[in-house]
């Protein structure tokens, strides 16, 4: 993208604004930010660096459940414009009912850990995955009791299958910007 896609604007807004407000309207708390304190704190975002700086997106995971109080947490990446409130509900009230340590759709090409609910409980498997080397999400995963959400499951979400299409190109952001009527 040539930039930080946290930062691109939606509607004259950085996206990671977005995210954040729907995060927090679904959780009922302040959503919490794995990034650069410095740069997200001038959006006025609560942001906590990174325990494991290279770690990917399970590093990520693993330093937002750390800082978390909460039993379960909504993990969600910045760049899916496309998230709906009905969806996350639905998503957050499934994890509520669940025995599982993990509720993560399966979408047509695979595993959504960055659309999950991940229970506390997980930290220290997470944590203890990327201090042996692993970086990818799914095999970070693999000692978890994993629930999953088939298609036919969250398609009355998403008819038209963007609920999981991330901003990784310049024309994914003008399509997104495009399709949601935000310039």
């Amino acid at each position: 993208m040539g930039q930080d896609k946290a930062l691109l604007e939606l509607g004259g807004e950085p996206i990671i604004l977005r995210i954040a407000r729907l995060v927090a309207g679904v959780v009922k708390a302040d959503a919490v930010i794995i990034g650069p304190a410095a740069l997200y704190g001038r959006l006025s975002l609560t942001a906590v660096e990174d325990d494991c700086p290279g770690g990917g997106p399970l590093g990520g995971i693993a330093t937002a459940l750390r800082v978390s109080n909460a039993e379960w947490n909504l993990v969600v990446a910045c760049d899916l414009p496309y998230l709906t409130r009905p969806w996350l509900d639905f998503l957050l009230a499934r994890a509520r009912q669940t025995i599982s340590d993990v509720v993560m759709p399966i979408n047509f090409n695979g595993a959504e850990p960055l659309c999950a609910m991940y229970h506390k409980r997980c930290e220290a498997i997470l944590h203890s995955a990327l201090k042996n080397g692993i970086r990818k999400v799914t095999d970070g995963l693999a000692q978890l009791r994993l629930e999953s959400i088939e298609p036919a499951e969250w398609k009355p979400f998403d008819p038209e299958d963007y609920l999981f299409k991330n901003m990784n190109t310049p024309a994914d952001y003008e399509e997104a910007r495009q399709r949601l009527g935000l310039r």
